[in-house]
């Protein structure tokens, strides 16, 4: 059941999650990646947990696999609670544990919350396993006074400290911490079994700090994990929480009074079990920010094109950050409705159509995509490269690989993208995508049919120039006046002078798309009606249909006395309201 909960959660409610951690890395297949990965503490807890998470590419996949890990979590901790029990007594059996099954889940519950953090990566979560297995493993042989089972169990520490250092990382501290105190109170010396446990300890920190001789990381980044967190040099509370209870509710089960009487052991786990659900319900969606998440989805609904679906999000909830607006916005001009529903959702002036860049690796993305569709190509090939390059943690990041590929195909840079689809050909998951655009280098033909690649080798601008941001209207005009079937251009045109209420450019480029092509929507004809009504005109009927106009003279008569709130609100949703109003 609890499986099925996690399960549940990722795919249905945060399936966008599983995406974005996976459009961030590349798991590439092969020794030298490896070694690569090996040649560091931590690096095979990394290896593994990239090649878990490439299957996030796949939602569904992704929710099962943390469906599993997070199952397997509760079996660990409920093994070791079982076998810290026996080390005890063995004569109260299962049923004398069974009372506290539900504390079993603390660790995985704490972990679901601390996920709720998006930059807190797998290998956190397999590193802690990788840790609880080897507690699990740890000697459980009687003490009885004698010497050959501490020894044993001295010798288990010594060895595998280093070994899951390497392996997992600085989280070795929780299996240090859990042998030390395994020592103290398995031990009938108290006092030299306290000393045995700070030299282990000791030895721990020397393990940490002898590996800074051999690997090229300052010190404090061997402390808190190399690949733990996408920031560097963070340990977040959560993380701390989560690792101190992986290693002491195995260990509180010593103290617990065993319940020995069936139902009475049963109604103590039912109680015990339905207080853990009622704080887990209440407690993990704190940690999901509701509008970082929303973020989140916005970037992955454009990531899978699904234009509609940002505009069904949107419809439920006016974007109002300048990501989900843009991605909104260029949902509606994919679907050719920018120019006529634009104000139906909060706008952000020209940065909700062209956001500035930002040294974030998430808008950059989405800002790209925007280049892209619009025929940019060498811009958006810029923001996926500076994407890439902003990610904290220094990954390549599939995404952004993928995008270098098309843009270097579609300016016919083969070598270059070559480079880069040789490198999507050692994913798993990439391979195949990798091996189709692998086979249109060079086929001019092939290409030019393509079509989103045709398309954009058609519509994006003959010669090569930089521009600011402030000149992305006229770039917007230069793709028009290039290709008059570019929509999107077009679109982008005219709401731009419209979104900064600068209704004489507006009006210009108004004149110009209308000498050229039939292009009139209800929000560009409400704003020459209102531009026409300044000069106290009415504009052609050619350019403004009986029905906008007469909408028109309903808001000036509505607006000519005296704007009141209650009868402008009739208006919302126009180019009038949108104008007047701000």
């Amino acid at each position: 059941m609890f499986g099925i909960v996690v399960f549940v959660f990722w795919y249905v409610k945060y399936p966008h999650a599983l995406a974005y951690q996976e459009q961030f890395q590349l798991f590439m297949s092969g020794t030298s990646y490896l070694n690569e990965m090996l040649a560091m503490p931590g690096g095979f807890a990394r290896y593994v947990s990239e090649f878990l998470v490439q299957f996030n590419n796949v939602v569904m996949l992704g929710a099962v696999i943390m469906a599993i890990l997070f199952v397997l979590m509760q079996m660990l901790t409920w093994l070791l609670m079982r076998s810290n029990r026996q080390a005890v007594s063995s004569s109260n059996g299962n049923m004398g544990v069974l009372a506290w099954y539900s504390l079993s889940f603390l660790p995985a519950l704490s972990l679901w919350y601390t996920l709720g953090d998006e930059s807190v990566l797998m290998a956190f979560v397999v590193s802690l396993l990788f840790c609880l297995l080897t507690m699990l493993c740890w000697p459980c042989c009687q003490d009885n006074g004698g010497r050959g089972a501490k020894t044993l169990r001295i010798v288990y520490a010594i060895v595998v400290v280093p070994v899951v250092y390497w392996l997992a990382g600085p989280l070795v501290w929780i299996f240090a911490a859990y042998a030390v105190l395994r020592l103290i109170i398995d031990g009938s010396s108290k006092g030299v079994d306290i000393v045995i446990g700070i030299c282990l300890l000791l030895y721990t920190l020397a393990c940490i700090l002898l590996s800074a001789r051999f690997v090229n990381f300052p010190l404090n980044r061997l402390m808190t994990g190399l690949c733990y967190y996408r920031f560097v040099l963070v340990f977040t509370m959560p993380m701390i929480v989560t690792a101190i209870l992986c290693l002491l509710v195995p260990l509180a089960i010593r103290f617990l009074p065993a319940i020995a009487k069936p139902k009475r052991a049963v109604l103590a786990a039912m109680t015990l079990l339905v207080l853990t659900v009622v704080c887990a319900i209440v407690w993990i969606p704190r940690s999901y920010d509701v509008q970082k998440y929303d973020l989140i989805d916005y970037d992955y609904l454009v990531r899978m094109k699904d234009w509609k679906g940002i505009i069904a999000k949107a419809e439920q909830k006016t974007p109002d950050l300048p990501m989900s607006v843009s991605a909104t916005n260029l949902a509606l001009a994919m679907t050719g409705q920018l120019g006529d529903r634009v104000f139906e959702f909060y706008q952000r002036g020209h940065e909700g159509l062209l956001p500035p860049f930002e040294r974030n690796f998430t808008s950059a993305q989405v800002t790209g995509e925007i280049y892209f569709h619009l025929g940019l190509v060498n811009t958006a090939q810029r923001f996926a490269f500076e994407s890439m390059e902003e990610l904290p943690d220094f990954r390549k990041s599939a995404r952004s690989l993928k995008r270098l590929a098309e843009t270097n195909l579609i300016n016919g840079q083969y070598e270059v993208a070559r480079k880069y689809l040789q490198m999507l050909k050692r994913s798993m998951l990439y391979r195949s995508w990798a091996e189709r655009m692998e086979a249109l280098l060079g086929h001019e033909k092939e290409i030019n049919e393509h079509p989103v690649y045709g398309w954009l080798r058609k519509v994006q601008l003959k010669e090569d120039f930089l521009f600011s941001e402030d000149e992305t209207d006229k770039i917007c005009g230069q793709l028009f006046l290039q290709n008059k079937d570019n929509l999107m251009a077009v679109q982008y045109l005219l709401m731009l002078p419209l979104l900064d209420r600068d209704i004489n450019r507006f009006m210009h480029y108004a004149q110009v798309v209308q000498s050229l092509t039939n292009y009139k929507p209800r929000a560009v004809q409400e704003a020459m009606a209102f531009a026409y009504a300044q000069n106290q005109h009415e504009p052609p009927q050619s350019l403004v249909s009986p029905e906008v106009m007469q909408a028109a003279r309903e808001f000036l008569r509505a607006t000519s006395g005296g704007a009141q709130t209650g009868m402008l609100e009739q208006f919302r949703g126009t180019a009038w309201y949108y104008l007047f109003k701000n």
